[in-house]
């Protein structure tokens, strides 16, 4: 991919942007299991970094999705993973379908104040039941006049302790699972709607995650994203830049994995030698920046791809499954060489390795990922390439 001025500039305003207004607070925020989310996303939306690739019409800066993977790559030097990926629900998980399909009306009340950070998104897609099974969900809008009403409940919803709105995907009709389904945009303090306490998390500790729970909530119809029986599309759509986001903002934090330990084994003497000195150590080193570079590159491939109009889902996949391995092993083998420092829960190696295990199951597990690359390639049973 060929990056032009533009592209370099944006990518310093994210870094400038990160360095000053992120990083900082980071340990702060960690801490305390929460981050300014309101704040923060006002400061990046007037920068125009929550609308990239949105629509110049509702405040977006109307560039091709190369810019948005640029900006991924760039909120990957924020020192832990829930707060880059609070950003992503809002530019690259709840709001490409409304952007795409949505009404005027639809998206002036509800993309342009999350282009401009006004309001907080999050996407309600995962239920206890229906995870990487999409098909399977249970929640309900039926039709009442001309509104829906909506019950059940979503699971693991990032951002939705603050949120404004939720991008639902429900069922709106009793046919084929996967032409039943509506993505619908609903006001987060429409009555019914309640939350559970706050997720205790393995990682990504400064994102809100929650359960969910509609009871009864009524939403006009006017507020689903295009015709009825559409949301499953849209959201398989949707999937291909929250996959492409996601692997994208992998590149540098497993690079500054991968930096930090070159440093601290530089300092780190044992039996007399710097640990860099040990040929296991820094082959392997080697080898894990390779394959990040590799990673990349796979990245940059399904963006030129994508902005060309391409379906990329079986390269998102790739590259959704790539970064969930690749995250685990530089993780887990930087951590190593860290040794007992490398146990401590404040060493920026274990918040990784505890914060990139999500990937390997949010977004589409590891599996769904080779159920999808193996669909395409033609190789599951009872298929012909």
């Amino acid at each position: 991919m060929i990056f032009t001025q533009e592209h370099e500039a944006l990518r310093r305003t994210v870094r400038s942007f990160v360095e000053r207004e992120i990083n900082p607070h980071v340990e702060e925020w960690e801490k305390a299991g929460r981050f300014p989310i309101h704040e923060l996303f006002r400061q990046a939306g007037e920068l125009g970094l929550l609308g990239i690739s949105k629509p110049e019409k509702f405040g977006g800066m109307g560039l091709d999705y190369s810019y948005s993977i640029v900006a991924a790559e760039e909120f990957g030097t924020i020192h832990c993973g829930g707060i880059p990926m609070s950003i992503g629900v809002q530019t690259d998980m709840c709001t490409p379908a409304l952007a795409r399909f949505g009404s005027d009306e639809l998206r002036e009340q509800f993309l342009r104040p999350a282009i401009s950070g006004e309001q907080v998104g999050c996407i309600g897609v995962s239920e206890v039941g229906a995870g990487s099974d999409v098909a399977g969900l249970k929640t309900t809008a039926r039709k009442d006049g001309d509104d829906y009403v909506i019950n059940g409940s979503k699971m693991w919803i990032t951002n939705s302790p603050c949120a404004d709105f939720i991008c639902l995907l429900a069922n709106t009709s009793d046919d084929k699972p996967h032409i039943n389904k509506s993505l619908i945009m609903v006001p987060m303090n429409t009555p019914g709607i309640s939350l559970s306490s706050h997720l205790d998390k393995l990682g990504m500790r400064s994102s809100e995650t929650a359960q969910v729970f509609f009871d009864n909530v009524r939403v006009p119809q006017r507020y689903r994203i295009g015709h009825e029986g559409a949301g499953f599309m849209m959201q398989m759509l949707q999937f291909q830049e929250e996959r492409l986001f996601g692997a994208a903002n992998m590149l540098k934090g497993l690079e500054y994995c991968v930096d930090s330990t070159i440093e601290y084994c530089k300092e780190r003497k044992t039996f007399g030698n710097a640990l860099i000195d040990n040929q296991v150590i820094h082959f392997r080193l080697a080898e894990l920046q390779t394959e990040i570079e590799c990673l990349r590159a796979l990245v940059y491939q399904a963006t030129e791809q994508y902005v060309r109009g391409q379906d990329v889902t079986r390269l998102a996949s790739m590259a959704k499954l790539k970064a969930g391995r690749l995250g685990r092993e530089v993780s887990d083998s930087c951590l190593q060489y860290w040794g007992g420092m490398g146990f401590m829960w404040d060493n920026p190696v274990a918040r990784a390795y505890r914060d990139v295990r999500l990937v390997s199951i949010g977004g589409g597990a590891d599996e769904i990922m080779l159920g999808i690359i193996c669909k395409l390639m033609g190789i599951l049973p009872g298929k012909k390439k």
